[in-house]
């Protein structure tokens, strides 16, 4: 026989949530949700019901998710877009741009091609010349290519190009760190800021034949001259701009400054000019390798619709923009999942490189480590794999716990307002409750203290009934949060 809710009550506070919030009691006696067209999903020990989402359909990368990339060059071969389709990969980030300016009849045939090939393109990589950055002769032609170049991405609908901004990068100081310890051999691409390359601390290397030495402020000058001249165009164009952070994020780099080195400077650069594409590759990496949390930092970005392209790897630190190694995305310090989760929570739609691959045994044997880290701790196809299986998996929690827990926040809300229009709650306590169901929509930290004081306010529901009903549908949206 069916239970009436006063029944439900009796038998503790998550199952008195359930049935307040519509959902149904199986024939078990666990509580199961009811989820769009009468179906039921299964409970954990608690009595909770888990998040109710159609596996695998809804856990699924899709156009209104964000989606994993590699890079690809503009022709790739079979073989490499088999590897790639095998392991669920469509994106392709475009390393080989044609030379400045492009047109749309080149980037669209680009596209076509890569799209029969099952493929979509996520962003390609511009050059920036040594006269933009150092200010020298011939800039001007350069960024008026530039300029021609984004209003053709738009024509060819590519939504985002990616590019660096830096005078020198400083690979001297890369090493490969060998984890004898916790992975048994597998190389690490670590960095040291005091190494010495030739008797001299890579610090202390001095410019490259040819290249001026500039101050902190010229350089930025050059910069802002540049994005005052291609933002617009971008903007115009539909095209967002994503600048990766220098990596290294060393203060001077043969001698000059890094203007891309620190979390200042990347605010920096979002306020010189207001624009979503005036935006930033976003880092898992490289901001913790300058002493910050890249979750807390993502959230900032993302506030300010600047997350134009992710990168997705992980870091150990021993001191900001000077010593750490680029390890496994399940050993360094950045929490990999909030971080994607954030990213669900923002709506991010667009590129995520899971990059860097780990020196494996596997690729040392089948000499499949090639490209600018090989004998630095970089890795081949195997440790690729690696990073991208781990990436998915990250990418499909993340969902199943946005997707999945949304629906509680929206039952609780409608429990409120059923409420509400029986007269049970006054129009004062519902417009507090609802702010507090707004609020817990954010990480698990926020939401705990919002879901708190949701619970405070309808502890002092007059209506006994709506009182019982509101307290516990608090505690079940409680235990739905992460531990």
């Amino acid at each position: 026989m069916a239970q009436s809710r006063r029944d439900v009550l009796k038998q503790g506070a998550s199952l008195a949530a359930v049935s307040a919030a519509g959902l149904t009691i199986s024939g078990s006696g666990a509580p199961a949700a009811a989820a769009a067209g009468g179906e039921t999903v299964t409970t954990g020990p608690s009595g909770v019901a888990y998040p109710y989402l159609k596996w695998p359909e809804q856990v699924k990368e899709s156009a209104n998710t964000p989606r994993l990339c590699q890079w690809f060059s503009r022709n790739p071969s079979q073989a490499t877009v088999r590897r790639w389709r095998q392991a669920g990969v469509t994106g392709a980030l475009i390393t080989n741009p044609p030379p400045l300016p492009w047109t749309a009849a080149t980037l669209i045939a680009d596209r076509q091609r890569l799209e029969a090939a099952g493929l979509h393109i996520t962003a390609y990589l511009i050059n920036i010349t040594d006269s933009i950055v150092r200010g020298q002769d011939g800039r001007d032609q350069q960024i008026e290519y530039i300029k021609q170049s984004l209003i053709a991405a738009g024509q060819a609908g590519i939504r985002v190009v990616e590019y660096n901004f830096y005078v020198h990068r400083l690979t001297e100081g890369y090493y490969e760190l060998i984890d004898n310890e916790d992975r048994l051999g597998a190389g690490y691409t670590a960095f040291d800021y005091h190494r010495e390359v030739d008797g001299v601390a890579v610090r202390d290397l001095p410019p490259r034949p040819g290249t001026p030495l500039l101050t902190y402020e010229q350089i930025w000058d050059n910069y802002k001259y540049f994005l005052d001249r291609v933002i617009p165009v971008a903007e115009a164009a539909g095209v967002r701009l994503a600048v990766h952070p220098n990596d290294p994020p060393a203060v001077i780099s043969r001698g000059n400054p890094q203007v891309l080195a620190s979390v200042a400077d990347w605010k920096r650069l979002i306020d010189t000019y207001d624009s979503p594409s005036n935006g930033l590759t976003v880092h898992a990496g490289v901001t913790p390798e300058v002493g910050h949390d890249a979750v807390e930092f993502l959230r900032y970005v993302g506030a300010k619709d600047r997350v134009n392209h992710i990168h997705y790897r992980n870091v150990t630190v021993d001191k900001p923009r000077e010593r750490y190694a680029e390890v496994f995305p399940d050993n360094g310090e950045t929490d990999m999942f909030a971080f994607m989760r954030e990213l669900v929570r923002q709506g991010y739609d667009r590129g995520v490189l899971a990059e860097h691959p780990r020196a494996l045994d596997f690729d040392r044997e089948n000499g499949s480590i090639v490209g600018q880290y090989a004998g630095v701790g970089g890795g081949g196809h195997g440790g690729e794999l690696y990073d991208t299986g781990y990436a998915r998996a990250m990418l499909q929690a993340a969902l199943i716990m946005e997707r999945g827990r949304k629906p509680v926040l929206d039952d609780a809300e409608a429990l409120v307002n059923r409420f509400y229009a029986a007269g049970a709650v006054k129009l004062a306590d519902r417009a507090r409750m609802q702010a507090n169901l707004t609020a817990a929509d954010r990480l698990a930290e926020q939401s705990e203290a919002a879901i708190d004081r949701f619970a405070g306010v309808a502890e002092d529901v007059e209506d006994a009934e709506a009182r019982a009903s509101l307290t516990s549908m608090a505690a079940y949206l409680k235990a739905q949060l992460p531990t």
